[in-house]
């Protein structure tokens, strides 16, 4: 880190990419708002409106999606709403959205929002398997927007992608894979078997080389130095425009004694979101198929 101030605003960044998303409002009648003015307070209903082929008419945060989600890009025409924590109200009374969308226990409440727009919270997980319940919350989107007959074909592309994929990984072994991304020179954010990945991994017979505590949202702050145990391993390093961060760990001499880094396992590789739904995790199996698919 250059200093305290950006050592403040990283672990803000990361603190807000860990909050709560734990509950969720009753399901809108179907297909009663503009699909051209829907606006998106929190990343997992972006992904929801995307998959289903509606473009938000505004989103919160455009500048740090750009570097945490990274894909699906989104249009210079989206109109930013403020923070995600704290959207801009004023501009959003101005704007006269058909309806708001949130991730369920994030951000201002449902009773501030009502008084701008009608709209509803969506679940990112069980606790359990994220991408199972990413697949209900679209289908709750797309009932909710009048799209069911697009949900039912977006989850039949999403099964055959990712089906697709699983001869990529049939020559690979048992070498487990660590997830990562580096949140300063003394901290990654590990994912363990309750994330939006561990579904994916198991269509592909990869193991999670995380075994050790998680979260509710699968995943987990721990230091550094914990990553020396980890010896037969592949490790994915997500990216979130942190270039600054690496240098200053890569110059370390715990860093550059990690089995896993003297071995040439060790791939930084780009942002996905971790705690989005289905594109999330076709954009992971798309990444993880680049980093260790075929002959990796």
């Amino acid at each position: 880190m250059a200093g305290g101030t950006s050592l403040t605003r990283r672990r803000l960044l990361t603190a807000m990419a860990l909050s709560p998303l734990m509950w969720q409002m009753g399901r809108a009648e179907a297909a009663t708002y503009d699909p051209h003015r829907i606006v998106a307070l929190e990343w997992l209903p972006v992904e929801l409106l995307l998959a289903l082929g509606v473009m938000p008419y505004g989103v919160a945060d455009v500048q740090n999606y750009n570097l945490w989600v990274n894909e699906p890009s989104l249009p210079s025409s989206v109109i930013d709403v403020g923070l995600r924590t704290e959207p801009n109200l004023e501009l959003l009374a101005q704007m006269k959205p058909s309806c708001l969308v949130w991730s369920a226990g994030y951000g201002p409440s449902d009773k501030q929002l009502a008084k701008i727009a009608p709209g509803r919270g969506f679940s990112f997980s069980d606790g359990k398997k994220p991408l199972a319940k990413a697949r209900q919350s679209l289908q709750e989107m797309a009932q909710m927007i009048g799209r069911e007959a697009q949900a039912q074909t977006h989850l039949n592309e999403f099964d055959r992608f990712i089906d697709s994929l699983i001869p990529r990984f049939a020559q690979r072994g048992d070498r487990p894979l660590l997830m990562i991304t580096v949140m300063d020179v003394r901290h990654v954010l590990v994912f363990g078997q309750n994330c939006l990945f561990q579904e994916v991994l198991d269509r592909y017979g990869i193991k999670n080389a995380w075994h050790g505590e998680s979260t509710f949202w699968g995943s987990t702050p721990i230091g550094v130095d914990r990553l020396a145990a980890f010896k037969d391993v592949d490790v994915l390093c997500f990216d979130h425009g942190n270039d600054a961060e690496m240098r200053q760990l890569a110059a370390t001499p715990l860093w550059q004694s990690m089995p896993f880094v003297r071995s040439g396992r060790f791939q930084r590789v780009p942002a996905v979101w971790f705690y989005g739904a289905t594109l999330s995790a076709m954009h992971f199996a798309r990444v993880l198929d680049r980093a260790l698919g075929g002959n990796a």
